[in-house]
């Protein structure tokens, strides 16, 4: 984050220096220098708007240079936060158990908590969804492998493996 604010520090104080040059006939500099063409050269030609345009950029410079800074993030497949954009999901990335694995892994956690689980104690240790672990401990219930009931503290439900 400080190299971004000394960045925009940076581009704020060369626009204000730009913006400057005006007085030297070199009206529009600023706008040239941030990315507004077209202004630019309005302002070049005309010396500022005969000066008023350029006054009336000193107070608009830091929206400018924001505008601009938004304009090259855009232009580099970043958010206005710096995030990339068009990224595939990590979760697509991530392997998750189904069926069997999926009970072998519920068990093994289970196995480091002394023999008891949530269904959120399962999706944290297994990356599966609350769905899949549902169904596979409803399931493991019914074949008698674990035993239902609830936390007396939280009221959670939770699965014991009585075999463990």
């Amino acid at each position: 984050m400080n190299v971004e604010s000394n960045t925009k520090k940076d581009r704020l104080l060369v626009s204000y220096i730009l913006c400057a040059a005006w007085f030297f006939g070199f009206g529009g500099l600023h706008r040239l220098y941030n990315g507004k063409i077209g202004t630019g050269v309005l302002w070049l030609c005309t010396f500022g708007i005969f000066g008023i345009g350029q006054f009336i950029d000193v107070l608009l410079i830091p929206g400018i240079v924001d505008e601009y800074d938004l304009k090259l993030r855009a232009s580099t497949g970043l958010s206005p936060l710096g995030v990339p954009l068009n990224q595939p999901a990590v979760a697509s990335q991530v392997y998750h158990p189904t069926g069997n694995q999926l009970m072998v892994k519920l068990i093994e956690a289970a196995e480091t908590r002394g023999g008891t689980l949530t269904v959120t104690q399962g999706v944290k240790a297994t990356g599966a969804s609350f769905v899949e672990v549902e169904t596979a401990l409803k399931e493991m219930l019914k074949s008698g492998y674990v035993k239902i009931d609830n936390d007396p503290i939280t009221g959670a439900v939770v699965y014991h493996f009585h075999e463990i």
